[in-house]
C-alpha cells in the first residue's frame, strides 16, 4: 500500500472557500477513485490556521497513477482550487504492516 500525504497552505482568507472546494469536489473524487482504500482529512489548527492535509492509502502504484497520471509525486491542484492556494506538497510512503 502506497500512504499519500498531502498539505495545502491557502491563501489569507481563504479558509472557508478551500474547506467548501474539498467538502464538495476533492474528497467525493478520492472516495470514488478505484483502489483507494482510506482517506482522512486534516482541517486546520490554531497553530497552523492556513494549512489542511489529506492522508489517503493506496491499494496500489498503479491506482495512484490511475488518479494522478504519470506525474504522481507531484501534488494534483484541481482547477478550482488553483487560485486558493499558497503551496501545496505531497509525499509518498509505503505503509507498513502493523506489528
Amino acid at each position: 500500500m502506497i500512504l499519500r500525504v498531502y498539505r495545502a497552505v491557502v491563501c489569507e482568507g481563504q479558509q472557508a472557500a478551500f474547506q467548501a472546494f474539498l467538502e464538495e469536489t476533492a474528497i467525493p473524487v478520492l472516495r470514488a477513485c478505484k483502489g483507494m482504500s482510506a482517506l482522512r482529512v486534516g482541517w486546520p489548527h490554531e497553530a497552523s490556521p492556513r494549512e489542511f492535509s489529506m492522508i489517503m492509502e493506496w491499494e496500489t502504484l498503479e491506482d495512484l497513477i490511475a488518479f494522478t497520471g504519470e506525474n504522481w509525486r507531484e501534488a494534483v491542484v484541481h482547477p478550482d482550487e488553483a487560485h486558493l492556494l499558497e503551496a501545496s506538497y505531497v509525499s509518498h510512503f509505503h505503509l507498513r504492516a502493523p506489528d
